[in-house]
């Protein structure tokens, strides 16, 4: 199920690559790519353990026998990789699904993907922990603002973090914007939820809870 954004509650498949070119601190899949504890948590996860090679068709045939509509790409940040993702995209798309990336948007998308699929872009706030000439990169931001049907999605912890957010979408036209809270437990995330709403609604931005965090906490899938 599609948790955050646009696609909220949707049934849909996941596919969730390893490495990201970030490092934010509150990350909720350091195990994606998280091989010194650098995160919140302070683990450091095995690479060996954690990433599996898959050839894309054995992928592909994973996914359509779930029977799901639906099929988000996501990470980690899964546009370091997207030149590799072409064949399985342009084989989702003909077989009848919709695909959706989930990317922090320091990658510009490639136009073999543009025409195919959808991107939720979440860039990166101060509180994530990385420097901003990371984490903000003009010419990516650009780029995804041109592409139909993008949305942006920040993720915030209070009210005050609604400037910053304003500040990006006024310097690189980031709209449609939502606005999500940080958490990694539904109470958190409803806390949050509660004292961002209002302010957010007043902004003339899109809200956003995290439905999976309700539903089943922190707890990984299988």
């Amino acid at each position: 199920m599609q948790g955050e954004g646009p696609s909220l509650g949707r049934r849909c498949a996941f596919v969730r690559l390893g490495g990201c070119n970030l490092s934010c601190r509150w990350c909720d899949t350091p195990y994606t790519w998280d091989w010194r504890g650098v995160g919140d948590t302070g683990v450091a996860y095995d690479p060996k353990v954690e990433l599996h090679a898959m050839p894309w068709r054995d992928v592909l045939h994973r996914l359509v026998a779930y029977r799901v509509g639906l099929v988000v790409i996501s990470g980690g940040e899964p546009l370091t990789q997207q030149d590799r993702l072409v064949p399985l995209v342009r084989a989702l798309v003909d077989s009848g699904h919709g695909v959706e990336f989930e990317t922090n948007g320091t990658v510009a998308p490639i136009p073999e993907l543009t025409g195919l699929a959808r991107f939720t872009v979440s860039p990166k706030l101060a509180h994530s922990g990385d420097r901003r000439s990371r984490r903000l990169v003009p010419a990516a931001l650009a780029a995804f603002a041109a592409v139909p049907g993008t949305a942006f999605k920040f993720v915030c912890r209070t009210p005050a973090d609604l400037d910053e957010v304003a500040a990006v979408v006024d310097g690189y036209g980031t709209e449609p914007v939502w606005i999500m809270p940080e958490g990694r437990t539904g109470d958190e995330v409803h806390r949050t939820l509660g004292e961002l709403g209002d302010a957010v609604i007043a902004r003339g931005w899109n809200l956003t809870t995290r439905l999976h965090v309700s539903v089943w906490g922190d707890r990984r899938g299988k």
